[in-house]
């Protein structure tokens, strides 16, 4: 399969290695640039060292979870405006959730059990798309 031309990077913050590499994958093969962790540590170095365009992030990581990691990245001048989409296995009810809520340039949450690897790549692609818009609105 030919490779679609990109410059988006994205960074995947998954502990499920399988998730992990599938999601990966299928990132990779739309052209994006992906950088990829196993725990919120490893996601908040890659994220401050590569600045990703968007981060695809689970919520329950060994380490440091997902929400810590976004509550350390929001700190950083480029950290608090990088958009996040939640990707997690925790019920719309958790504590977790609402705590997710309150960051600004976060999408809502979905579950990984209502959504297949291509809708999520999908999600990221609609996301970088509007985002590449209200660039184009700003100037």
């Amino acid at each position: 399969m030919k490779k679609k031309s990109t410059k988006h990077k994205i960074l995947v913050a998954e502990d499920d290695p399988n998730l992990l590499k599938v999601l990966s994958n299928a990132l990779k093969e739309e052209g994006f640039k992906v950088f990829k962790a196993e725990n919120g540590q490893e996601g908040l170095e890659l994220a401050l060292k590569h600045h990703p365009d968007l981060i695809v992030l689970d919520v329950l990581m060994p380490v440091m979870d997902g929400l810590t990691m976004l509550k350390k990245l929001r700190k950083d001048e480029w950290g608090k405006n990088v958009y996040a989409i939640i990707l997690t296995n925790v019920e719309p009810s958790s504590d977790l959730i609402s705590e997710a809520s309150r960051y600004p340039y976060m999408s809502s949450y979905y579950m990984k059990s209502e959504y297949g690897i291509n809708e999520v790549v999908d999600m990221v692609k609609e996301r970088l798309h509007k985002k590449t818009i209200e660039n184009i609105a700003e100037k």
